[in-house]
């Protein structure tokens, strides 16, 4: 009986240990430790990395994702706020919010555009497509744990 207990309680304490390391281990745990100017620092490398951008493209590009950023902050707030009320939001203003959200991302393409060199436009597109994909992915996943 005794080791039966014994092997419960470790299972248990195991168990507990890799939830509670996963999530702090998490990337998305790190970002929010993260002040925004930092996170907007940590993006902006990320992105000149893989465009290969220019001192100058840099400089010009740092105030756009600044923007961006704020801009999914400030959602990111009206959503945790909506949800902590209880409410959902209407089928208006949830259209609504994907035509805001279309529209921005139409700006930021047009910013972009002046900026980029046509190859350098080609990644940044095919990098939104990756990371479209890959939170496709993320939310089946999700679904299918639900």
């Amino acid at each position: 009986m005794k080791k039966v207990i014994v092997v419960v309680l470790l299972i248990v304490s195991f168990t507990t240990f890799a939830q509670e390391e996963r999530k702090t281990g998490s990337k998305r745990a790190e970002m929010e430790k993260m002040s925004p100017e930092q996170r907007g620092e940590l993006r902006l490398k990320r992105v000149s990395a893989m465009l290969n951008l220019t001192e100058k493209q840099q400089k010009e590009i740092a105030p756009i994702l600044a923007e961006q950023q704020q801009k999914r902050e400030k959602a990111v707030a009206d959503f945790k706020a909506t949800k902590e009320k209880g409410t959902k939001p209407s089928a208006e203003e949830r259209a609504a919010r994907a035509k805001q959200r279309e529209d921005d991302q139409k700006a930021m393409t047009d910013k972009l555009q002046k900026i980029l060199t046509p190859e350098q436009m080609k990644k940044w597109e095919d990098m939104k497509e990756r990371n479209k994909e890959r939170m496709m992915e993320k939310k089946a996943a999700m679904r299918k744990e639900d």
